[in-house]
């Protein structure tokens, strides 16, 4: 919904300043008016001056604020009568309750940490921005004993803080630099203390002033284990993943820990204390064999049970009601549910216990669905379904009000939801409920970035767009006409044929010389199929795409199919194309070494002349660490580079500036042909203990895509959401909105680049340790001084170090889900090395600059590393990241004035010559899940520009000395015609 209005008074500003507007609404979502105050800015340079939100702005001058700011009230009708919305302005992931004697209110917490005090009214009484990063969990208690709540809030860069009830801080507390996960609030001899823990391995108890009175190490108790062989934690340790307290019913006080120490595979132990005391006096077993995502302990009529629900794919979800005085458990397995439920994906299961039809019921979030069971469920079958078209972050239930709230949804709303329990027709509203604010915005947006790409005609300058290869899109009604009229051009989109193949080749490995690889199979798959069957499922659809898409192996098991079965798909292609998929290949052991040997680089020898590539889509560090490796020299050599793709699976990973800096470099550097991007439903994942990851409109996904393919990608490598949606990007490809560059085009790449040498094991298991998630040694000290720091599963959004790389180079703040970082000076490309005394004698792959854009001829600067350190350019001196950063950062910034133009703001751009007096630049949102409006500051440095010019809008750009700004609406992006005075 969008209504224009007229601004009745404003003072004009100057360029490259800014109109703050403090925004006072009206919300009115049900019957009564919910108010909500929130900033919005407007820049003079755009005609922006709309909303999305329908139907009535009233504005006028406001004589409390100052001269440049409007107060704006805002009327918003909604049909729902036990339903309504609180807009925030800001992506909402916690939400909690807090009381000021006995009224309650919301307090809220943001994507990047800001927490906030808001009235079922909509006012936003306070915020308090904390320390920017984001927060892990939120406990609200009285512990001065005035009446009035405090909030306890763990936070990702290691200090708890406790904040009043009007937002101020009162003190805060850092026992570590790894992040706190947990927090709650126990009493002992009638004393309230605050326990935390997290990643520290400890669980801390802390004085109503924020002094520590007793640590109790994790270690001294727990049960967890690692298993397996390898590089592993060791001892028995875990990490607070739920820290709450709970009354026996006795009516006694007494602490629960959850304890964790595998983010993917393992559900921890449940351990029960009374306060203050160094051993539980109850050891549980979740039972559940995946992670526990949500935590709950309930009265139900007098019997205490745990509510644990689980963290993983669908296929594992579960909920789990253990009773602690019967020691019994009772379980729900969503799969049983089958097409109740949508099929695929990544959640939580959130639980609690509400009143239903004025019974007891156990109330789970599960992705866009809420589930009711009956407190009888497993002896009469009881439940309810509730389908919402989105998963929302989070929910917290408000007793005293008898209201549930729901935090924003996770494809990037801004508001909080009221649901009122007190009628039970509020099931009705829910299913019903379409979210307002942010979402309707970005759909909003998104239809007429749709309406322009119709209309967009391609310049004439411009050369015929590139192919684009989209290998798994799904076929169906929606896709069909694509398919046929995009495959019948050669160049944009094109669609190869996928086939998952649950069923794999039984084929006879007795002769193979490895016994690790003989034995190994992937337990996801059945070894049942002949030779033959394999070839009559895969070869007929050569027939339905450009070519043929299908995994090949895995990390797992990379021989899903001998090399003679392999051989023979790639004979039928006749002419079209193969491509393999290989996930996971991060191994660097003797036995993986065979298997190069033995299978990939055969079978690349083979493939070469006959359309063959291989999608190596592998995970962490791979492409800035174990590509450097000597097993990977043939690769890195350049030998097989029209046929290996470098893509990518970043889940549970929290490097993405990292991986695409790496592929950018390796193709930049002419180690491959071509380079390769992903997306997935777990994409968000980047800690499996909460895996947010059901978006249901995958606006993160098309904005992935815009930058990854602006940059050169051209192998995407798509899991299917929201077909109807995402098609806006194959239209984009076909109809050149997009500019796939070439290597030699693009303009934005930093004049200054780091090398991998001889990448230490450490650095490469630092990269790869991201399951495990107890690997904090205090007695190491808290900061490792690498270049690349903080990269394994103990940092979960935890603050990058000054003098690491993704700090100082790439503009990202924490380990989190940088998939669109800013690179504001240029991106900095991670490559092999480049000088003599590294390279003595020429590669295949040549030089890296003879495959750039010729400006960089003569300005390149090469650092060395080897991943913790820099080295010097004859090898003979180390120097310590903490020591040496500035040298590398001070370089990056002066030589940004050597490239036509850098970019600051939250997006990520790339900037291509298009024609001898043209640049293209694709600026896009870089908000990946809390998407915003965003302004890009663009300034000149090594060209003139003569005019520019929004190509899907029309609009020309006003330039000034200073350079220009450029809005961005929320969830978009922007693509920009520069002309130059003179030709690059």
């Amino acid at each position: 919904m969008k209504t224009n209005f007229t601004i009745l008074s404003f003072q004009p500003v100057k360029q490259f300043e800014f109109i703050l507007i403090w925004i006072c609404c009206s919300l009115l979502y049900n019957s009564t008016n919910a108010q909500s105050t929130f900033e919005y800015q407007f820049d003079q340079n755009e005609s922006q001056w709309t909303s999305d939100q329908s139907e009535a702005w009233s504005i006028k001058s406001d004589p409390r604020n100052s001269k440049d700011a409007l107060q704006i009230n805002t009327v918003f009708q909604q049909e729902f009568q036990h339903l309504y919305s609180i807009e925030t302005g800001k992506t909402i992931l916690l939400v909690r309750v807090a009381k000021v004697v006995d009224q309650s209110y919301i307090v809220a917490s943001d994507y990047n940490g800001m927490l906030m005090g808001i009235d079922y009214n909509g006012q936003i009484k306070w915020k308090n921005e904390l320390s920017g990063f984001v927060n892990h969990d939120v406990w609200c208690e009285d512990i001065t004993g005035d009446g009035h709540e405090e909030i306890l809030v763990a936070n990702a860069d290691g200090t708890l803080y406790c904040v009043d009830s009007s937002g101020e801080l009162l003190w805060t507390y850092k026992h570590s630099e790894v992040p706190l996960f947990s927090v709650t609030v126990v009493h002992n001899n009638r004393e309230p203390y605050v326990v935390v823990g997290g990643f520290e391995l400890s669980t801390l108890y802390l004085d109503k002033n924020g002094e520590l009175v007793k640590e109790i190490k994790n270690t001294s108790y727990s049960v967890e284990k690692a298993w397996g062989s390898g590089d592993i934690p060791q001892g028995r340790k875990h990490v607070n993943n739920f820290i709450r307290k709970f009354y026996d019913a006795n009516g006694n006080e007494k602490l629960a820990i959850q304890g964790a120490h595998n983010g993917n595979s393992a559900d921890g132990t449940l351990y029960l204390f009374n306060p203050f005391e160094e051993q539980p006096y109850q050891i549980i077993d979740p039972k559940l064999r995946k992670p526990v995502g949500g935590l709950n302990i309930v009265n139900v009529e007098g019997s205490i049970k745990v509510m644990m629900g689980t963290s993983t794919a669908i296929n594992d979800s579960q909920l789990m009601v253990y009773d602690i005085d019967n020691e019994t458990y009772s379980e729900i397995f969503f799969p049983d549910f089958g097409r109740e439920i949508d099929r695929f994906g990544y959640r939580i299961v959130t639980p609690d216990l509400i009143t239903y039809n004025n019974k007891s019921t156990y109330l789970s979030m599960f992705g866009s669905r809420l589930f009711l069971f009956s407190k009888d469920y497993w002896s009469n079958g009881e439940y309810k379904i509730l389908a919402n078209k989105y998963a929302y972050n989070d929910m917290w239930q408000d007793k005293q009000k008898n209201t549930l709230l729901l935090a924003s949804t996770q494809s990037g709303g801004t508001c909080i939801h009221v649901i009122d329990l007190s009628d039970d027709k509020w099931v009705e509203d829910f299913e019903q409920f379409t979210p307002p604010g942010n979402m309707e915005k970005i759909l909003s947006a998104s239809q007429k970035i749709k309406t322009q790409v119709e209309a967009f005609q391609k310049p004439e300058y411009e050369r015929t767009p590139l192919e684009v290869f989209f290998l798994s899109e799904s076929k169906d009604e929606i896709t069909q006409p694509y398919f046929e009229k995009m495959n019948a051009n050669n160049y944009g989109t094109q669609f190869f044929a996928n086939v998952h193949m649950p069923r794999i080749e039984n084929w006879d490995r007795s002769e193979m010389e490895n016994d690790f690889y003989k034995n190994k199979r992937d337990g996801r798959k059945n070894y049942s199929l002949t030779q033959q069957e394999v070839l009559d499922i895969l070869v007929p659809n050569y027939q339905e795409g450009i070519g043929l898409n299908s995994w090949g192996g895995h990390g797992n098991d990379p021989y899903y199919y001998s090399v003679e079965t392999k051989k023979k798909i790639i004979d039928a292609a006749n002419g079209k194309k193969i491509n393999f998929i290989y996930p996971e290949l991060e191994s660097t052991s003797d036995e993986f070494s065979f298997v190069l040997n033995d299978l990939l680089f055969p079978l690349a020898d083979y493939g070469k002349d006959k359309n063959l590539t291989i999608s190596l889509r592998n995970k962490h560090i791979f492409w800035s660490g174990v590509i450097h490796k000597d097993i990977w020299k043939k690769v890195l050599n350049g030998e097989y580079k029209s046929v290996f793709v470098p893509s990518m699976e970043e889940t549970t990973d929290k490097t993405m500036e990292l991986s695409v800096a790496s592929r950018l470099g390796l193709w930049a550097s002419g180690v491959f042909d071509n380079w390769g991007t992903r997306s997935a439903r777990d994409n968000p994942s980047y800690l499996r203990l909460r895996q947010r990851s059901h978006q249901m409109l995958p606006n993160h996904f098309l904005r992935q895509m815009v930058y990854n393919i602006s940059s050169g990608a051209r192998y995407i490598n798509n899991f299917a959401v929201d077909q109807e949606y995402i098609s806006i990007l194959w239209d984009m490809v076909e109809k050149g909105v997009i500019y796939v560059p070439k290597r030699e085009e693009i303009v934005s790449f930093s004049p200054v680049h780091v090398s991998i040498v001889n990448p230490t094991d450490y650095y490469i298991q630092s990269g790869n340790k991201v399951k495990w998630l107890t690997w904090f040694d205090e007695g190491r000290g808290d900061e490792s001084n690498m270049l690349f720091d903080r990269l394994n599963g103990s940092w979960p959004g935890a603050p990058t170090n000054e003098w690491d790389f993704s700090n100082f180079a790439a503009g990202v703040k924490d380990r989190r889900l940088n998939f669109l970082p800013n690179y504001k000076n240029g991106t900095v490309l991670i490559t092999p090395p480049q000088n003599d005394h590294f390279v003595p004698e020429k590669l295949p792959r040549g030089s890296l600059v003879d495959h750039l854009h010729p400006m960089y001829k003569n300005i390149m600067t090469e650092f060395i590393s080897n991943g913790e350190v820099i080295i010097s350019a004859d090898g003979a001196t180390t120097y310590s990241a903490p020591d040496y950063y500035t040298n590398i950062k001070d370089l990056i910034e002066e030589k940004s004035r050597l490239i036509p133009l850098t970019v600051e703001g939250e997006v990520a751009w790339v900037a291509a010559q298009s024609a001898p007096k043209h640049i293209r630049v694709t600026l896009i949102d870089g908000g990946y899940l809390n998407p915003s409006d965003k302004t890009a500051i663009l300034k000149f440095g090594s060209v003139t520009p003569k005019k520019v010019t929004d190509i899907l809008s029309g609009k020309t750009i006003p330039l000034t000395e200073e350079g220009i700004l450029v809005d961005i609406p929320s969830g978009t992006f922007k693509f920009l015609d520069i002309e130059l005075q003179n030709e690059l």
